[in-house]
Formats: structure tokens, sequence, C-alpha cells
């Protein structure tokens, strides 16, 4: 049986909610690890996984989507007797070795002050352990290529270098946002991030048959599996959106087209918000970045709803969001050319800095209300990226 230590991020500073967090968190991975032969268990402040050797990969794999942990390492339980654990701290030592690596470091934690060494103690016998059994490793306390921990709590834990975590929040600790999802860049980098804090996400996407293609589509439903694995699931609701964008064709100004369907967007998000029991709206807007995005035109196309509208991007410049999308796997998958029904439908020359007042306006002469109304009865609702 292989077991695993899990160590909590931002949970450590909820003092007396801790426990709630921990419920959360030991939940969510449960989840994760359902079609393996795993078993939970919290102990002191950590969590331990364990399943059998052929379920393995698969558990790592969902560890590495977990949000709300640190770090964690594959761990050695070993008696707490100082023999045991020098032993077992020289194998760690020895795999060290084996990867290449030659300097390397031990940190120690004893948590039963009846164990006869102390953390400074530990780390002293540790290093000499390593020292007489792995010829080539040498100390380094300042930078190591590697680490060997020692943990004595109600067993002694023993391992290598630790993975980094996802950190942030578990899911489902702050309540649930919609995110209006695009098949470009930022829209899933954005839900990701709110999901690291602990936001629970579904999403809408808007299309515009058969002005966006079938592809388009499938795109965006990727692009949805591909977040849901991080945030145990998204329901994704897919809103036909031709007829509103044909009614702010024929009546609107043109250098308006984009700030009033992006008001449109919001409208229709809204009631699905609602009728979800969402708090907020979430997009992938970055200020400045297209001309939607300035402030000016950021007012106009919220100002005819009432749910907050988050956005997480809104200081962070592209290639930060691209080294993002890069790392949780949906770059490959938005910069496929299929376009959107915004990008379609952009103006040669928008307007920069609207005007709240002029928007609303000419909002109303658009009179989208019943077509908004039609496009909501015809949504269809997909599960995407939910644990099997």
């Amino acid at each position: 049986m292989i077991t695993y230590l899990l160590k909590p991020g931002e949970l450590t500073l909820k003092g007396g909610n801790r426990e709630n967090f921990e419920g959360i968190l030991k939940r969510n991975l449960m989840k994760m690890l359902r079609v393996y032969q795993a078993r939970v268990e919290i102990r002191s402040g950590r969590f331990f996984v364990y399943c059998p050797e052929e379920d393995s990969a698969g558990v790592e794999e969902a560890l590495g989507r977990l949000m709300g942990i640190s770090g964690w390492a594959r761990t050695r339980q070993c008696e707490k007797t100082g023999a045991a654990v020098l032993a077992a701290v020289a194998e760690e030592g020895k795999k060290l070795r084996e990867a290449g690596l030659r300097t390397f470091k031990i940190e120690a934690r004893r948590t039963d002050k009846s164990f006869p060494l102390d953390s400074y103690g530990i780390r002293c016998a540790g290093g000499n352990a390593v020292l007489e059994a792995v010829p080539g490793l040498t100390v380094d306390v300042k930078n190591p290529q590697g680490i060997i921990n020692v943990e004595i709590r109600e067993k002694a834990y023993i391992y290598g270098n630790t993975r980094r975590g996802l950190q942030g929040l578990p899911l489902g600790t702050a309540g649930r946002g919609l995110l209006l999802l695009s098949g470009g860049i930022d829209s899933p980098v954005a839900g990701f991030m709110m999901a690291s804090r602990g936001m629970g996400i579904d999403a809408v996407y808007f299309h515009a048959w058969p002005y966006t293609s079938e592809e388009a589509r499938q795109k965006v439903i990727r692009l949805a599996e591909i977040v849901g694995r991080y945030t145990l699931g998204i329901r994704l609701h897919t809103v036909g959106f031709t007829g509103v964008q044909k009614r702010i064709k024929e009546r609107a100004p043109l250098p308006w087209t984009t700030v009033l369907l992006r008001m449109a967007m919001m409208e229709c998000a809204e009631k699905i918000a609602l009728a979800a029991k969402a708090k907020c709206l979430i997009t992938g807007e970055s200020l400045s970045q297209v001309a939607s995005q300035t402030i000016e035109n950021l007012i106009c196309t919220q100002s005819r709803i009432k749910l907050p509208v988050l956005r997480p991007l809104i200081g962070t410049d592209k290639d930060s969001i691209i080294r993002k999308a890069e790392a949780i796997g949906t770059y490959t998958t938005s910069i496929l050319p299929y376009e959107d029904c915004c990008v379609l439908f952009s103006p040669p020359h928008p307007v920069l800095r609207g005007s709240a007042e002029e928007a609303g306006k000419l909002y109303e002469s658009l009179e989208a209300g019943p077509l908004i109304q039609e496009a909501l009865a015809a949504a269809a609702v997909e599960k995407c990226g939910f644990p099997e």
C-alpha cells in the first residue's frame, strides 16, 4: 500500500473554520479518487492518502489537480525508533543519488515529544546516516538539490522532495460563479483562477450558428472539460445568440456593436446565474487589452445587471495569461482557428470610451428582451469534466 502525505495550504490560517475547510477538502479529494481504491485520512493538520501501487499513477495525477494543497509527496512509514528512522532516511538519500542529485539537506518536524531526538538531532543524525550510506552526496543547507523530510507524529514519515500543489482554497468554500466562456485564451484561465480561490464554476457559451461553426462549439466544450477536471466538473450552458446579434447589427451604430453585444450577454448570463444560484459572473477581461475592455466600456457592459462581475485577469498582461493557460493545459485548445461570435461580429473601428448613459439608450432601442428569453428557452446544458 502506497502512502501520500498532503500539506494543506491556506487552511492553516482559517482558525476556528479550519475543520470545516478540511472537511470540504477531504470531500473534494474523495470525489477525485472515487474510481481508485484509495482511502483518505486527516491527522493533525496533514492529509494522508493510501492506495495500492497499481492506482498510484492515477492518484498522483488527481493530486496534481486538487485545489487547496501546497504540496504532496509519496511517503515512507516506519516505526518510531531512531534506528528505523535513520535507515529510512538513508534509503531516501539513495533515491536522490539515483536521480542524479548531488546535494541534500534534512528537514525535520517532531510533534511527538517522546521521540528521543529533537528536530535538530534528527537533522544531524539523518545527515550523517545519508553521508555514510550514499557516497557522492554532500550536505548543502542553503541551496540543496534534494530535501529529505522527516515528520515524527503517531508514526514516523520520511519523504523526499515535495511536489508543488495548486495551493489556494478548497473548491466549494466560496460559493458558485458563472463564467462567460469563449473559445479564447483568457476566459478558461479566469475560471481556473476563481476556482483556486474556492469558487465552484458553471459556464455559459454564446453560439451564433451558422456564423460560428460546430468546431467552435466543440472547442469550447473541450475547454470546459479541461477546466472542469480542476473544478470537479462544469455545467456548460450553450445559448444560441444569432437572433440577438442580428438585431444589434440591424439597429445599432456599427462602432457600438461589440459593447451592446457584451451588454446582452451580461443580461442573459445574469438570468442563468440567478437560476443556478450563482453569486456572481466571471469574465476573462483584462483592462485595455481590447477595445471593449477600456474602463469606460467595462462600465457600460455591466450597467444593466445587478450581480457583481469578477475579473481575475483585470491587471494581468497577455504573456502572463498565456503562461497560465499553458500550465493548466488550455492553451493549445484555445488557439485552434475557430473564431467565436465576438470576433466575427467585431466592427473595424469600435467605440473606445463609451458613455453608460448613451449605451443604455442604444440598448433599450434594440428591444432585445424577447430575443434573450427565446435564446434562454432553447439553451442546452451539458456536464463537462465531472469525475467519472
